[in-house]
């Protein structure tokens, strides 16, 4: 008789606890879907100056905002004749010369949320009402019809992520996952049974041990791409090997924190920038030598973007509207939507330009092929993708 003492004696499923289910799943999988498109987002968490990422130099309202913050023209990366991006993203130029980077100024939504915890909210749900906001996210949702999977490479599952079908989780590190003692958990697995119950669990664990091996290979693997020895480059390295694992997982999500600078900005963001860059270069470059590049598109954000004027401090504060940059082989690379005015202002802040949730309708329906929800429907999208 198959007891629940019987079951916890001969089973090693609970060692197995860590593996993420669906890619046990997967990993089991008899024809993975090799070719299957991919949105990997960066969360640039703190609140990115947007005026010194996609930096208007020719405007003379910029230097006149701020005299000690200004970027000097000549070091800039050339957009346009009057736009360039801070001489840390330098390792961008690369995308943007192939055409495979947008660069997106003005991004944001109506009477924008300063607070962090709110204007991350909204982004992450894509909803203004405050009890639309403790719901689902705008990711999860979309891939709940397909009951997707969707990998958070941090400590956490973002509300982005968050589905009422769809499956999400979240890890630091590939070793996270990995069983401690694989054999003696092995050992733990018994043969097939006619007990329906103990024979369903007896799968799993099969399963979850294929997974589990399947990972620890990744760990060891040796491409030979080159990643700068920073905490992203780390985590995006983590989501390459995923991808050449292929999990299953339609969408991977993870963070860099940093971007609140209210003082002695230009360091700090210089740094966070040029390790942005850094990584996202190349995450692109290990993706092409993998021959992964034609299935990923990337999409970078920030809750808000900062006070056009410096402060007091060398620094910026909450501001409004953000940047955005979306970066693949299919991206219609370039400068995308217009730069705000820095003199037609709402509240002292730039108006947006472009309403991030139409870049989310863009990216949901050209790139990952599901129909966008009513709202997003309505919002004149910009052009993201080559015909």
């Amino acid at each position: 008789m198959f007891t629940r003492r019987s079951f916890v004696q001969s089973s090693s499923l609970l060692a197995l606890s860590s593996v993420p289910l669906f890619v046990a799943q997967s990993a089991s999988a008899a024809a993975p879907n090799k070719d299957g498109r991919v949105l990997v987002i960066v969360e640039l968490d703190g609140g990115n100056d947007a005026l010194n990422t996609i930096v208007p130099h020719a405007d003379e309202q910029y230097a006149k905002l701020r005299p000690k913050l200004k970027l000097d023209p000549k070091r800039l990366v050339k957009l346009t004749d009057s736009l360039g991006l801070h001489s840390a993203l330098r390792p961008l130029d690369v995308l943007f010369q192939a055409g495979q980077l947008a660069a997106i100024p003005g991004v944001g939504y109506p009477n924008p949320q300063r607070s962090h915890f709110e204007g991350m909210a909204v982004w992450h749900t894509a909803k203004f009402d405050a009890e639309d906001r403790r719901g689902y996210g705008w990711l999860g949702r979309a891939l709940d019809p397909t009951q997707g999977n969707l990998f958070s490479v941090g400590t956490e599952v973002p509300t982005a992520l968050r589905g009422r079908r769809s499956s999400a989780v979240a890890f630091n590190r590939l070793e996270d996952v990995l069983l401690s003692d694989p054999h003696s958990a092995r050992l733990g697995v018994g043969p097939e049974s006619t007990d329906g119950l103990l024979s369903f669990v007896r799968r799993q664990e099969v399963d979850a041990h294929t997974a589990a091996e399947k990972l620890a290979k990744l760990t060891g693997d040796s491409s030979g791409s080159i990643y700068p020895q920073t905490a992203l480059a780390d985590r995006l390295k983590t989501v390459s090997r995923l991808l050449k694992a292929d999990i299953g997982a339609r969408v991977f999500y993870t963070q860099q924190s940093g971007y609140d600078t209210h003082s002695q900005q230009s360091f700090a963001h210089a740094s966070r920038l040029g390790e942005f860059a850094g990584a996202v270069a190349a995450f692109f470059a290990d993706l092409k030598q993998s021959k992964l590049l034609e299935r990923v598109t990337l999409m970078a954000f920030s809750e808000f973007g900062r006070t056009v004027a410096e402060n007091g401090s060398a620094g910026t504060d909450h501001g409004t509207a953000g940047a955005m940059f979306v970066a693949g082989p299919t991206v219609a690379g370039g400068v995308v939507g217009t730069m705000p005015s820095l003199t037609d202002l709402d509240k002292g802040e730039p108006k947006m330009t472009t309403d991030f949730r139409s870049v989310y309708a863009s990216l949901l329906e050209e790139w990952m092929g599901f129909a966008p929800e009513p709202e997003l429907l309505k919002l004149s999208r910009p052009r993201l993708f080559k015909v």
